[in-house]
Order: structure tokens, then sequence, then C-alpha cells
């Protein structure tokens, strides 16, 4: 069963969004690159990992930022 928890976007472009899931009881975090429009249409899942720590290393690797660069997509 997955229920998502939560989902970050980051606050310069919006491009960049990391969910986080809930599967079999651990949590998941997905790495998204969403396309800017009139560059094509769609969402690439770069990465899942299953901790903060890694995530950040995804996150820095593939798209040169921080957690501290993601703000709650809800706001």
């Amino acid at each position: 069963m997955v229920d998502g928890v939560g989902r970050l976007v980051c606050r310069c472009c919006g491009q960049w969004r990391v969910t986080v899931e809930t599967i079999r009881g651990r949590h998941l975090y997905r790495l998204a690159h969403r396309q800017r429009p009139g560059a094509g249409e769609g969402v690439e899942v770069v990465g899942e990992v299953p901790t903060v720590g890694a995530l950040e290393n995804l996150l820095y690797v593939h798209a040169r930022l921080t957690l501290a660069d993601l703000a709650d997509a809800a706001r």
C-alpha cells in the first residue's frame, strides 16, 4: 500500500519535486524533474532513495540543490 505523506518543490523554479511516500511502513523519497512548458511535457523520475542523507546526495548530484532549497508544495 502506498500513502502519499508529503511533497516538496524547488523554490527557485518549481521544476524539481520530492515526494515522500510510505510503502510497507518505510519512507521512500522520490526525486522527479518536471519539464518546462514548451520544452516537452511530463515528469522524469530521477531516483528513489530510502534515507534523507541519500536524498541530499541525489538532490545535489542531479540538481545542485540542498534540502533548504525546497519548500512545501501546499504553500
